[in-house]
């Protein structure tokens, strides 16, 4: 194979892996941002459930308060009954006391019902808070990740850099101009490998004579269509079995 076309599918793969690691270094605010979204989401969670186990225990005491009134009223209608002189003002104040009573059990229901509530309300503060911390575990093992991974692909940054600068140095001017105009113009891909007659990039077919150039792989051949520079991968023969 020329040297310089290999150069070139050896700077391709580096250019192209270097470009995959700026983009997921790129992507890293929006990563911090999703984590930061799912805690965020989680604590809103528990700050809902204490917000309605509050508001049932502030009901409930209310409930307490309207049971007191009435328990004293009844309290206070039992003993003008021991007082009443007449029928009517008999029947009057056990109207009283049947109205007290049967207000306190309204409220007694109320209790039991705000009660059993708490109860369930008490166990979802309880879950949502252990989501958090699972939540906040999932997150910190996620960030350790990301940071793990930042390192990472800068280091392998910092390779590629190095082996680029090798490449290049070692390339006809010429010719890396050809890579650098295509590639700027063609997102990043200046190489392409040809396949049964066809740019596997634009998928344009090529002139029988250009193909054959490409196979040979002697030279720097740009496809027709996408100006890429072409090169040819030759299958491996089948291995022969011995009788």
């Amino acid at each position: 194979m020329n040297a310089d076309l290999e150069r070139l599918i050896a700077l391709q793969r580096l250019d192209s892996a270097a470009d995959a690691a700026r983009r997921r270094l790129a992507e890293e605010p929006e990563r911090e941002k999703a984590l930061e979204t799912r805690l965020e989401t989680a604590r809103h969670r528990v700050a809902h459930a204490k917000e309605q186990l509050t508001a049932n225990q502030t009901a409930r005491r209310e409930i307490e308060k309207e049971i007191a009134v009435h328990q004293g009223r009844l309290s206070k209608y039992r003993e003008q009954a021991m007082a009443v002189k007449t029928n009517v003002e008999f029947h009057a104040i056990q109207k009283e006391i049947g109205h007290a009573q049967s207000e306190i059990k309204t409220h007694e229901d109320k209790m039991l019902e705000h009660m059993l509530e708490a109860d369930d309300l008490t166990a979802a503060a309880k879950k949502a808070e252990a989501d958090l911390t699972a939540e906040q575990n999932a997150v910190n093992a996620d960030r350790k990740a990301m940071s793990a991974e930042h390192a990472e692909l800068q280091a392998s940054l910092e390779k590629a850099a190095a082996e680029r600068a090798g490449l290049v140095a070692a390339m006809d001017r010429q010719t890396l101009a050809i890579f650098e105009l295509v590639s700027s113009r063609r997102h990043g891909v200046a190489v392409a490998e040809a396949r049964d007659g066809i740019c596997t990039i634009c998928h344009v077919r090529l002139r029988p004579q250009v193909f054959n150039n490409v196979r040979r792989n002697e030279e720097i051949v740009q496809c027709d269509s996408c100006n890429r520079i072409l090169y040819f991968v030759r299958t491996p023969a089948p291995a022969t079995q011995n009788p």
